[in-house]
């Protein structure tokens, strides 16, 4: 059973307090037995809300598009053979470290 997200722990718990506050205001219920039924059947309104809020679905791949340079067939000059065309690689350089400063004791 897959764990709940923030969300539904969010809206089926304001569903819970929201709706307990007002059956109890519009009802009127003073006694133990009143409460009682109250209090279950905002839990089951809450435990509903929560089980219908939509789950986050699978992540699809994005379709990677070439450029139309690459598309299009390449005329080699007389004598020199055709190369494939490769894709480029970029490279990130780490960041770097600043030296540690240190306060003056004064």
């Amino acid at each position: 059973m897959p764990r709940p997200t923030v969300a539904q722990l969010v809206y089926g718990s304001c569903t819970v307090i929201f709706s307990t506050l007002a059956m109890l205001l519009l009802s009127g219920a003073s006694s133990g037995v009143g409460v009682a039924i109250v209090a279950v059947s905002a839990l089951a309104l809450g435990l509903l809300v929560a089980m219908t809020v939509p789950l986050p679905g699978p992540r699809r791949p994005v379709a990677v598009v070439r450029p139309a340079v690459a598309d299009r067939p390449v005329t080699p000059e007389p004598g020199r053979p055709v190369q494939p065309v490769q894709p480029v690689r970029a490279t990130v350089a780490p960041p770097a470290r600043e030296p540690v400063r240190e306060r003056a004791v004064s």
